[in-house]
């Protein structure tokens, strides 16, 4: 095993755990909030065993998925914008359970919290089939297309995976306010992957051939 990778990730992982728990109960104003744990089991349980799992099966797709520093100027527009959605969201989940806003019922963050996790399950999926997934948009020496499993179905299916996934965050949370703060998810990937398209028709070989071949972006007679 890898232990500087290992301590990489670990630290890593921390970090996030704490940066999360700090933007939903500190505006909650307590620890007393369920739709918060909710949150974190469904988000960090998985997160940690995929970690695990890559570490032990796959350390090099590990790195790759711990490199955050884009190269392309529309990702990194992007990613500034994702991380503003995120705090914002959690912040105002928060707040609205402190004062009792408009939660949800406890039923429906339940059942958002099972479709995060097949969305998890999915983007786990996506992570087996593509050993060269990076964070970041780049193309790497020897990379070739992926076109077997969900990519037979959609170009992007981690994109996918995420959209189902970060849309849920907020009805996990309990919260109707935050909503539509997360629903601004799929309109910064579709700039994403407009963008990433670009690089990869440029520098990937045989990906206009795999357009041409699988119509969709992400969601099969829709887009």
């Amino acid at each position: 095993m890898d232990k500087q990778l290992a301590k990489k990730a670990g630290i890593r992982f921390g970090i996030g755990v704490l940066i999360v728990m700090l933007l939903v109960f500190l505006p909650a104003g307590t620890l007393a909030y369920a739709g918060g744990w909710r949150f974190l089991g469904v988000l960090f349980l998985p997160m940690l065993a995929v970690g695990i799992l890559l570490l032990k099966k796959n350390p090099e797709l590990l790195k790759k998925r711990l490199e955050n520093k884009e190269q392309q100027k529309t990702q990194k527009l992007v990613v500034l914008l994702s991380i503003l959605m995120f705090a914002a969201g959690f912040v105002i989940a928060g707040l609205d359970f402190r004062f009792d806003l408009l939660q949800l019922a406890p039923w429906i963050s339940h059942i958002a919290a099972i479709v995060f996790l097949v969305g998890y399950a999915m983007y786990a999926e996506v992570l087996r089939e593509n050993a060269y997934l990076s964070r970041t948009v780049k193309v790497d020496a020897g990379q070739k297309v992926v076109d077997t499993g969900l990519y037979r179905i959609v170009r992007h299916p981690m994109y996918t995976a995420t959209i189902l996934m970060f849309t849920m965050i907020p009805l996990v949370l309990g919260s109707v306010i935050a909503l539509p703060v997360f629903l601004i998810y799929p309109f910064l990937i579709v700039k994403r992957i407009g963008n990433e398209e670009a690089v990869l028709e440029k520098e990937l070989d045989g990906y206009q051939e795999y357009k041409r071949k699988v119509k969709y972006r992400l969601f099969p007679r829709i887009w």
